[in-house]
């Protein structure tokens, strides 16, 4: 069942799929509605997403009763066609989501560790932690400065 974002409790689990290329408005509104038409027959539990900086799809399912493994299964093989439809990838965390200015950028570990060498990003740079894993978490840790994320001690 289909809820509002914010109608979720905090102990609703989170997953984040990135797109490593800006989404377009219509992209945009293709993914809600294949988003909306799946998550309705998805699973009893309620259930919300979000399309946050026009780059990342966020699916928050309340956690009351566990998924089961063959749920899951449906999830990723739902996100798969998504990647395979609108040709690009959502299932890659370890890129390396980050702010400038008003921007979201998206940079692979080698290419990131670079900017910080050119000190074009710095321990205040705000990262998007993907690996959250909470609506608590989502809503108080996935923005947060690079020296308090995963990626901290690119720093030293």
């Amino acid at each position: 069942m289909i809820v509002n974002f914010d109608q979720l409790e905090e102990t609703s689990k989170v997953y984040i799929y990135p797109s490593k290329a800006k989404l377009f408005p219509e992209t945009i509104e293709k993914i809600k509605e294949k988003a909306q038409e799946f998550l309705t027959d998805f699973s009893e539990n309620e259930c919300a997403f979000d399309i946050k900086y026009n780059r990342i799809l966020i699916i928050a399912i309340d956690d009351e009763t566990p998924l089961t493994v063959s749920d899951l299964d449906k999830l990723s093989m739902f996100i798969l066609d998504l990647e395979k439809e609108f040709e690009t990838s959502l299932l890659d965390k370890m890129n390396i989501c980050f702010k400038q200015g008003q921007y979201l950028q998206m940079k692979e570990v080698k290419e990131f560790k670079e900017l910080i060498k050119k000190k074009s990003v710095s321990k205040k740079t705000i990262l998007l932690d993907n690996f959250v894993n909470s609506k608590y978490e989502l809503d108080n840790f996935w923005e947060v400065p690079a020296e308090e994320s995963w990626i901290s001690h690119f720093f030293k």
